[in-house]
This record gives structure tokens, sequence and C-alpha cells, in this order.
């Protein structure tokens, strides 16, 4: 489909998803985000639903200003994927051992390294920049300097909720490593900090959501949260390279006599701020639960536990903000997935998934997110398809 726009208050509101489909409640957000005097346009993608301040899976596109509640607690998040050497014929008819393997490597939910992981160790990591990244954690955010040492034992792991790493099959047979994760405590703490500075500036007090509080252009608060964003932006991706590195040393030794070979990993934000130029304007795009999909860049857009992913290429679509949707999108809240599924529909719904299947997951479900093959044929004018994934193996904090 094309878009469908939606009378906004300073922009018009162009949605790649049928405006009927999205609760009240997001496209009050929606309408709200449109009313500030900073925006220049606003995207919504077809996973678009309620988020905190902006909903999830929107692009908003501001001139000399940036809002930090609509980027997120989870600055950076985002997924990378490799393709292996391997194929399904390779792959043992029990991959429980597997799974057990990358929890024993990656820790998981509030889990964190013994020790700082050395990228020098780990095969093919961009080591240029990485002294230079931590040599500037001095000059981020007072508040969260006490944080240092957790910071730097967190880098590497993958955390809990919708985060998870997946070994998966293309309809080919190929095997692909797929794995979703973003800036751990320290981006959500320098979000906290800066949401909180953002609320208490006098140009935020006529507001119609605090939440859509903002800093603006060549002020000091505006500087220090651009610092603290692009760094925790940077921690992001340095922890998605560590997790692949350490979860491609997994696959190395479990499949020793196939003699593993993995092509350049893909990798993209879906919550962060980009600079980026329209119609001869400088813009700073916010692409919250969007990944950009510039002309032929490449980008991954998974569905749920129990269902699938897609690799695409984005087409250059400057109506979206060269954007894409990032996901399937939740279609009910985690308390709502709580009450209404069990651990039996879970096992359903996973049938043939390596997976926990336990109560402290079912919030994941797949039935809780909207069907990803809908979501990607929403947007055939954003992306195309290079590869659909099936995982075998997924795991989750």
């Amino acid at each position: 489909m094309s878009y469908v726009e939606v009378p906004g208050a300073q922009v018009p509101i162009r949605m790649w998803a049928d405006p009927a489909s999205v609760e009240d409640v997001a496209m009050q957000q929606l309408r709200n985000v449109s009313t500030l005097p900073w925006i220049k346009g606003l995207a919504v993608m077809p996973d678009v639903h309620f988020g905190k301040g902006a909903t999830v899976g929107s692009v908003i596109a501001m001139h000399g200003a940036v809002c930090p509640a609509a980027v997120g607690v989870d600055i950076g998040c985002g997924m990378s994927a490799v393709k292996t050497s391997l194929t399904a014929n390779d792959l043992p008819g029990d991959l429980s051992r597997l799974r057990s393997k990358i929890e024993q490597a990656i820790p998981v939910g509030r889990g964190m390294h013994d020790h700082m992981v050395e990228p020098g160790r780990l095969h093919g990591f961009p080591t240029a920049g990485w002294d230079d990244f931590w040599s500037r954690f001095d000059g981020i955010a007072e508040s969260v300097k006490f944080r240092q040492e957790r910071a730097t034992k967190q880098m590497g792991t993958l955390g809990s909720g919708n985060h998870f790493i997946e070994f998966c099959l293309d309809e080919a047979g190929s095997v692909w490593l797929m794995l979703h994760s973003g800036s751990r405590n320290i981006g959500k703490e320098l979000a906290d900090f800066h949401i909180g500075q953002a609320q208490k500036l006098p140009h935020n007090q006529g507001l119609v959501d605090r939440d859509l509080a903002v800093f603006i252009a060549e002020t000091p608060q505006m500087a220090a949260y651009r610092n603290d964003l692009f760094w925790a932006q940077e921690y992001a991706k340095y922890n998605r390279s560590i997790m692949m590195g350490l979860f491609q040393d997994v696959v190395r030794k479990e499949f020793k006599k196939a003699g593993v070979t993995f092509e350049p990993v893909i990798s993209c934000h879906h919550n962060y701020v980009a600079e980026e130029r329209y119609e001869g304007m400088d813009l700073l795009v916010t692409r919250k639960g969007a990944i950009r999909a510039g002309s032929g860049e490449f980008g991954i857009i998974p569905g749920s536990m129990g269902t699938g992913s897609y690799i695409v290429k984005g087409l250059g679509n400057a109506k979206s903000f060269n954007s894409a949707s990032h996901g399937a999108g939740r279609r009910m809240s985690r308390n709502a997935a709580k009450r209404r599924f069990s651990t039996k529909d879970l096992e359903d719904q996973t049938r043939g998934v390596e997976c926990r299947k336990d109560s402290g997951v079912v919030d994941e479900i797949p039935a809780a997110y909207k069907p990803i093959e809908q979501v990607i044929d929403q947007q055939r004018d954003l992306v195309e398809v290079v590869a659909k994934l099936k995982q075998v193996v997924c795991v989750k904090g």
C-alpha cells in the first residue's frame, strides 16, 4: 500500500497503516506530536502502537529540536543479522544444546559478564574507535557516572522484554544468526535523566503532553543531550557487535567440522536520532520503532518468537523520511497478553522452536503481535524483501 494522509495540527500525518486499525490512544499520540511547533514531518509505520509520549512505529522529523521521550528509553535499540555457510542439513535433531551454549556465552535478563569482554579476542570485531568510545564516558551526564563498571560488564549482554537471540533458516535452507538489543541500563538511565531535564524547561510548559518535552538547538541542554544520545547509540551498536562475535564463536565451536564462514553483518538501529536533509532543510529525524530504509540499504524487520523475520532492502521513499517498520508491532499490552494467554498457548504457538515456554515469557507470545506478513505487505513502497527467515532457536531474557 501507499500511505494514507490524516490531518494533523502543524503537519499532515502520513500513515502506512489503516487509521481505523490503530487504537484511539495511539492516534491521539500522533495528533499530539503533530502539534509540536518544531515539527516538519510525521510518518507512521504499519507496526504503530501506543508508546510513552510518542507511538512506537513513528518517524518524527523536526528542525532545531529533539524530543528525548520520542527516542525512547532504550536508546539505540536495534537488530543485527548475518548469513552463514551452514545449511539445515548441518543441524542436529536436538537444538537444546545449542540454545544452552548461547545462553552460557551471552548473559540474558539482568545478567552481565564477570569482566568487560575484550573485543580483540572476538573474530572480526571492529576494534577501531573502541578506546576512544570509552574515553568519552567522562563526558556524559554526571548522574550516571557511578554506573561505569556496570556499563562495561553489560556490554555484550541481551537484556529482557522483546530482546532476543535467534538461530534461523531462510527459505533456501541457509542458516542465519540474528539478535535484538540496545543500550542496556546505561542507555535507560541517560534517557530518564534527560527526559526529566527537558520537562523542567520553560518552553515545554504549555505542551499537550509533558512527555513531548523537547530540547531546542543551540542551548546547553540540547548539546548535553546530543552528546549523551550519540554516545548511547554507539554503546548499543558495540553491544550488538560483541554479542554477535560471541554468538559466532559458539557456532564455530558447535559446528567445527563444517568450517563455518560468515557473510558481512547487517545492523540497524530502530530507536535513535539521525541528522538528515530533506527538501533543502537540515532535520533531526527520530525513528522510534522504525529503521532507516534508504535506497539499497539493508534492514531487518523481525516478527515474534514463533513466526519469522525479514531481511529487506530500502527503496529510499522520502515521504517516509527513508524509513520502514522495525518489526511486527504489538497488538496488545504485556499485561493483556499475560491475562489472556497461558503457557499451553505459548507452547502451541512456538511449536518447532527451541525456546523458553514458561510463564516468564507469555507476554512475548506470537499472538500478542501483529501478523508480520501483513506488516511487510503494507510497506511494499518502502522496502523490498531480500530473505524470509524462520527461527529454530530463540533465546529470551
